[in-house]
């Protein structure tokens, strides 16, 4: 169903692009987004991204740009004229640098002859649970300040966020089925749970990828998003 397809990103988190395109057809099916970390992109460059488009994804470049406001810029004019549907910088050094990357996305994006893609900015890291409390709330408001279209939150963080935001898009990662293991993830959550919070995309990795049977575990979390969409 394309409203579940849209819902959902699988995290090509491997340093072969064959290996990721051959995952990404697996659950293409179920997932209309794929995920190219750093891993992948250090290997591979701008190849994984025209790939995967090519193959009609949607692609979320997640490289979490971090750096002086002129560098975010210009790596981000780069990334823009690849035509990603979705970039990420993080949030932590303020509103004048994501302002920046925001900026050099559409730039780059203008260049190309391609749409710009959306900038997300990563608010606190799923893998850190010790976070201070207000920092949350300062990084959605530098996201709003800096025109960012979205941001990258745990399931946790969402409601805070959608309140004080509610018009940026939600990416949740750390999508677990319950009973899994989390792995690095020190908040994880399940695909009902996101979806119930608020969330808008749903990033989802090794609970796929490293399955036995990666299609039937595409197929899952697939059938629980749609009974979450639909209540």
């Amino acid at each position: 169903m394309p409203e579940v397809r849209d819902h959902l990103a699988i995290a090509l988190d491997t340093d072969d692009l064959v290996e990721a395109l051959r995952l990404a057809k697996a659950v293409q099916p179920w997932f209309g987004v794929a995920k190219v970390g750093l891993e992948l992109f250090c290997a591979e460059g701008p190849d994984a991204v025209t790939a995967l488009n090519e193959m009609g994804f949607k692609v979320f470049l997640d490289v979490k740009l971090h750096d002086i406001p002129t560098t975010v810029n210009r790596a981000a004019r780069v990334l823009g004229a690849l035509g990603p549907a979705y970039v990420t910088l993080h949030a932590q050094p303020g509103p004048v640098t994501l302002r920046a990357g925001v900026d050099g996305l559409a730039e780059g994006a203008a260049a190309a002859g391609v749409d710009p893609p959306v900038a997300l900015a990563v608010t606190v890291l799923t893998s850190d649970p010790d976070a201070p409390a207000h920092i949350l709330g300062q990084r959605v408001a530098a996201a709003v300040a800096a025109g960012c279209g979205g941001i990258v939150c745990a399931t946790a963080d969402v409601r805070e966020a959608k309140q004080l935001a509610p018009r940026l898009l939600a990416v949740v990662p750390g999508i677990r089925p319950a009973g899994s293991d989390p792995n690095d993830q020190a908040r994880p959550a399940t695909p009902g749970a996101a979806l119930t919070a608020g969330a808008d995309l749903l990033v989802v990795g090794r609970a796929v990828t490293r399955a036995d049977d990666q299609a039937a575990a595409a197929e899952a979390i697939a059938g629980e998003v749609s009974v979450a969409a639909r209540g």
